[in-house]
């Protein structure tokens, strides 16, 4: 039986589908785990996505080059998807024009904010100064972070995993907070999560809505906008890079 079914799983594995299928699957296990759960922030679909497939890559022994090459469909779609963010945008045009001040403003002091107690804490704690420039861009979204810490001169794949757990953790928690601070504004809400958790703080407003997604993949783009331009020349007058 079980040489029968290794059989099975090399003829799977040379598939380039199995591996979209599995992030398709894994992705609809999520969301039923999401509803059941009564759409608690803490049941993330994207956090849970991401587990089970890593729990599965792990089983099999597979490759996450062999994952991402049957995968990369969805890749693809990011850029799309991305560009696509600018239509719920469009349609909150007015709002736009009347707090474009304040947004940006809150761009800069939360980007700052985001990167001195990133590099704040990690030096504190003792970390490597490769490792502290490494955390420098742990609240723009992935591909920018990338560019930005191979510019200053740290670890990208640091940086992935940090920029990935801050999204995770952020989407998780903002409810909660917002609650406790007693702040119910979609505009507001959908800008801090956009400016601090990226696309899985995005993708967790637009569960809530339309207005909130919006002003968060603002957030998003503006902060990554601003940190690629204003990071690397804050450090180099600094005399850190």
């Amino acid at each position: 039986m079980m040489p029968h079914l290794n059989t099975v799983w090399v003829y799977l594995a040379g598939s380039p589908l199995l591996w979209l299928t599995a992030t398709l699957v894994a992705y609809k296990i999520a969301m039923w785990i999401y509803e059941r759960s009564g759409r608690s922030p803490l049941a993330n679909p994207v956090a849970i996505s991401v587990a089970l497939l890593i729990a599965v890559l792990y089983a099999t022994d597979t490759p996450y080059k062999t994952y991402f090459d049957g995968a990369q469909f969805v890749h693809f779609l990011l850029g799309p998807v991305t560009v696509a963010l600018a239509i719920p945008l469009y349609q909150q045009l007015d709002k736009l024009r009347r707090h474009w001040f304040a947004l940006l403003a809150g761009a800069l002091a939360g980007g700052a904010a985001a990167i001195v107690s990133a590099m704040g804490v990690a030096w504190l704690l003792g970390a490597s100064p490769l490792t502290v420039l490494s955390m420098a861009p742990k609240s723009v979204t992935i591909p920018i972070a990338m560019g930005i810490t191979e510019k200053i001169g740290g670890l990208p794949t640091l940086t992935v995993v940090m920029v990935m757990l801050t999204g995770v953790f952020g989407a998780g928690i903002a409810q909660y907070v917002f609650r406790l601070i007693r702040i119910d504004d979609d505009i507001t809400c959908g800008f801090a999560l956009g400016a601090t958790a990226h696309g899985v703080g995005t993708a967790r407003a637009f569960q809530v809505s339309e207005e909130m997604g919006a002003f968060s993949g603002l957030a998003m783009g503006i902060s990554g906008i601003l940190t690629a331009f204003l990071l690397p020349l804050a450090l180099k007058l600094l005399g850190v890079i």
